[in-house]
């Protein structure tokens, strides 16, 4: 869909990457700035106020380019079928069994981590990224579809290669797999009907498999662990895949 007439696509393009790019950074933003925002005194204080403000900042943002359309909707959030979410929640168990096969259950989770990591972070991360900047730039503003995955993918990844370091080694490895999981939570959300439930599904059940179960550092980095995330996200895209298409046969065949 085209962006509103008084927004020129130069300027709503330039805006949506500067929105991914400071979103969950705000923070350390401000504080280079010497405003700096304070956490919340409790456990993961900063990292709930990082990750408010890149919502807020995302539907200020969307509001603003887009006045005629309900954010709901635009960014994603609009309800869904259950299918697309059990698919890929089922997608993921092998991933779940290979790491309790490699180092069985944490005697160290806690349900506040759980809460946070596994949780609240990746359904605003899934917000700011896939619904803002994958539907709402395709849907709403006329980017092409690919461009706008593979433009969150890139930033996605770049902001969790920064949170590591920087430079190469493990964070560049980092970069490439979170970038690789922009993508596939992209066509997850493209799959199930311009939703972001699936790419949801995925996130939080991965990273609370990462929370749940106690595995190595040396392991969480090297190929088994990269080839349990690859293998659950490429089923939950098949499983998707096959949904879709068994969705869409009944329509094909009444315009037959």
């Amino acid at each position: 869909m085209p962006t509103a007439p008084h927004r020129p696509f130069w300027l709503s393009a330039s805006l949506l990457v500067a929105t991914l790019l400071v979103s969950i950074n705000l923070r350390d933003l401000a504080g280079w700035a010497g405003l700096p925002i304070p956490g919340l005194p409790i456990p993961f204080g900063g990292a709930i106020i990082d990750n408010g403000l890149g919502v807020l900042l995302v539907l200020a943002v969307a509001a603003w380019l887009r006045p005629d359309v309900p954010l709901r909707q635009a960014l994603g959030l609009a309800g869904s079928s259950w299918q697309g979410p059990a698919i890929v929640l089922l997608a993921t168990l092998p991933c779940w069994l290979g790491l309790w096969w490699l180092g069985g259950v944490s005697a160290e989770a806690r349900l506040l981590p759980l809460l946070m990591l596994a949780v609240l972070f990746p359904l605003a991360e899934e917000v700011i990224f896939r619904g803002f900047g994958v539907l709402f730039a395709h849907r709403r503003l006329g980017w092409p579809w690919w461009p706008a995955a593979l433009v969150q993918a890139v930033i996605f990844g770049a902001i969790h290669w920064w949170s590591f370091g920087g430079g190469g080694g493990v964070a560049l490895q980092v970069f490439a797999m979170t970038g690789i999981g922009g993508v596939v939570f992209a066509v997850l959300c493209r799959l199930d009907r311009n939703t972001l439930w699936s790419a949801v599904a995925l996130h939080v059940s991965l990273n609370m498999a990462w929370n749940v179960m106690q595995v190595s550092d040396a392991t969480a980095i090297g190929w088994q662990g990269n080839s349990l995330r690859l293998s659950a996200a490429l089923l939950a895209v098949l499983g998707l895949y096959l949904l879709h298409r068994h969705h869409a046969r009944p329509a094909a065949c009444t315009n037959c």
